[in-house]
């Protein structure tokens, strides 16, 4: 998985007054787990634009003025409610012999038949959870869609892999081929126009065989044609 350096400083100081400073020079507060004691430091806000605003995930490099440098992926993040600047982060060590989970995007590769037969192609699952080494931990999962008919569909059991494990049931589905709903509306307004026209063919073929016959008012018998 490729990796973006975060360039930071060691904090001396965490309490509220020295962490809103920060802020107001443009730095976040960070702090890494997953080691002995966790690190606390900060780090400019213009470091974080390649590994928070992306699609794509990667793990992190930190490397600390002091020479310490430490593989992590990012673990959680905090935004302000109005402004959407990066308030605090966390970060988890990584230890090459310990899995750890990561949030994965799945890449779609092909185009399905059934899409182009008039099908629809849904996406629910466009990230994945696995866990995995940090050597095994893949930039993006791939989902061949190449040969996906109407009513088709990839469950998390046609992906499996020895490098990582899935953390969601093997019947999930991660993609599928749908019927269009408005090829399925056709058909209904087809099928009650076919419906009406055989009830009003019966209708004709009943005009057509004559009129019926009505009572005769003095008789109470049948009237008949002159």
């Amino acid at each position: 998985m490729k990796s973006i350096t975060i360039n930071g400083s060691k904090r001396e100081s965490v309490g509220k007054v020295a962490t809103k400073a920060l802020r107001n020079a443009g730095k976040v507060p960070c702090v890494l787990y997953g080691g002995d004691n966790p690190i606390h430091f900060s780090a400019d806000e213009l470091n974080f634009s390649k590994i928070v605003y992306t699609p794509n995930v990667y793990t992190a490099k930190v490397e600390l003025e002091n020479g310490e440098k430490f593989a992590a992926i990012l673990q959680d993040i905090q935004f302000h409610p109005v402004t959407d600047k990066i308030l605090h982060v966390d970060f988890y060590q990584l230890f090459d012999d310990k899995e750890v989970t990561m949030d994965i995007p799945v890449h779609l590769l092909g185009t399905a038949p059934g899409v182009i037969n008039g099908g629809v192609l849904r996406f629910p699952n466009r990230r994945l959870k696995v866990r995995a080494l940090p050597g095994n931990l893949p930039d993006f999962i791939d989902a061949d869609i190449s040969e996906l008919k109407i009513g088709d569909k990839i469950l998390i059991e046609d992906m499996k892999t020895e490098k990582f494990t899935f953390l969601q049931e093997d019947s999930m589905v991660v993609c599928q081929v749908r019927t269009a709903r408005a090829a399925i509306e056709e058909e209904v307004e087809e099928g009650e126009e076919g419906e009406e026209g055989a009830e009003g063919a019966e209708g004709a073929e009943g005009a057509e065989g004559g009129a019926v016959a009505a009572p005769d008012a003095k008789t109470g018998g049948e009237a008949t044609e002159s």
